[in-house]
């Protein structure tokens, strides 16, 4: 048996959970999977990241990530997006694959210059684009690529949740675009906009919108308010590569809505419908059927399903970062090729990009390539 892979993580909030589960998961339901070793969590906070640490099962922690990076087999940058340039630069450039989170950077030119440095480098770069593997994706995928839909014409995608609903929800580096890029459009619209590119192509051009409406939020220390600098609402038409056309919307003030990442696709011969908040579900319309069929997409033949459980037992949204994680350190450990990549990365942060400038010019931008 190989000697397992040392990951070092830098962050232990939200995703920082999400991919210590999966960790502890891989062992038991992918008996290909590699050995992995929770080795060093970083954070900022000692007091937090011991606690952390212990409860994520890490052998040790580090205040500072540039003590880690050349000591781990792999690098997982979980940091808000305006930490994400550097840390994983330097891990490349130390030879050290890196799973970064999404979207890959605030900026084009900061996505550009990671992009740039993993193909500089001789390691995987990957971006966590978990949704790609959720197993009724990877079955449309199938669909798609088998031409069972004929030639694709119409892409919508839309991701809404209401945790900004309130006014008084508190700021936070979400809603700085010095430190996120961008609200919404970022945070939710780089997930579908991937899945589009994923399952349609690239995007030529797009004539979007975006929209703030809250404009000030009490600061996370309750004692004064805070600029949002960031939008909570997009949407965009958009025009593929292929000629196929397409809507994009995201909102993070959507009432009543708490993560629907809806897909639609439509070909000459069939369709296909999924939303995440049904996600081992997958509506299918093919030839000569009166409407859409509901497929329950849990059997032994289905995308990653031989590892799980007997038929409708079903799978949750965790369960993604297993699969992810699985076909990552994989690749990681057989010297494979692994995707989403850091090109996939910067071709996502291009679009949303072109959102932004379409709304600032109130006109039809172009996709950079």
């Amino acid at each position: 048996m190989s000697d397992p892979l040392s990951v070092g993580v830098l962050g232990y909030g939200f995703m920082g959970k999400a991919h210590a589960n999966a960790f502890a998961r891989l062992p038991m339901f992918f008996d290909d999977a590699p050995a992995v070793e929770r080795d060093v969590l970083v954070g900022r906070n000692e007091t937090a990241l011991a606690d952390a640490a212990d409860r994520l099962g890490f052998a040790r922690t580090a205040t500072d990530w540039r003590d880690v990076v050349d000591e781990v087999d792999v690098f997982y940058n979980l940091s808000p997006n305006h930490v994400h340039a550097e840390p994983s630069i330097a891990a490349l450039s130390a030879g050290t694959p890196v799973l970064c989170e999404k979207p890959l950077a605030p900026t084009v030119d900061e996505a550009e210059e990671m992009a740039a440095a993993a193909a500089d480098a001789d390691v995987l770069a990957g971006v966590a684009f978990n949704y790609r593997y959720v197993p009724a994706i990877q079955y449309a995928k199938r669909l798609i690529e088998s031409g069972e839909l004929g030639e694709i014409r119409q892409f919508r995608g839309r991701y809404l949740q209401d945790w900004l609903v309130d006014p008084e929800a508190p700021a936070s580096w979400r809603t700085d675009a010095e430190l996120a890029g961008s609200g919404a459009l970022g945070d939710l619209g780089a997930h579908t906009v991937d899945l589009a590119r994923f399952l349609v192509g690239d995007i030529e051009r797009v004539s979007g919108q975006t929209t703030t409406f809250v404009d000030e939020r009490p600061a996370a220390n309750g004692e004064r308010t805070e600029a949002v600098t960031v939008d909570d609402a997009y949407s965009a038409q958009v025009r593929f590569d292929n000629g196929a056309a397409g809507t994009l919307e995201a909102s993070r003030v959507a009432v009543g809505r708490k993560n629907d990442h809806s897909i639609e696709i439509e070909g000459t011969e069939g369709g296909i419908r999924f939303s995440l908040e049904r996600l081992n579900e997958l509506e299918v319309f093919r030839p000569g059927n009166r409407g859409y069929e509901t497929v329950l997409v849990t059997e032994a033949d289905d995308p990653y399903l031989d590892n799980w459980w007997p038929p409708g037992h079903v799978l949750g949204w965790e369960h993604t970062f297993v699969h992810e994680n699985y076909e990552f350190l994989s690749a990681v450990a057989e010297g494979g090729e692994y995707g989403p990549d850091f090109a996939d990365g910067l071709a996502v942060q291009r679009v949303l990009a072109a959102v932004q400038e379409s709304d600032r010019r109130g006109e039809w931008v172009g996709v950079g390539k």
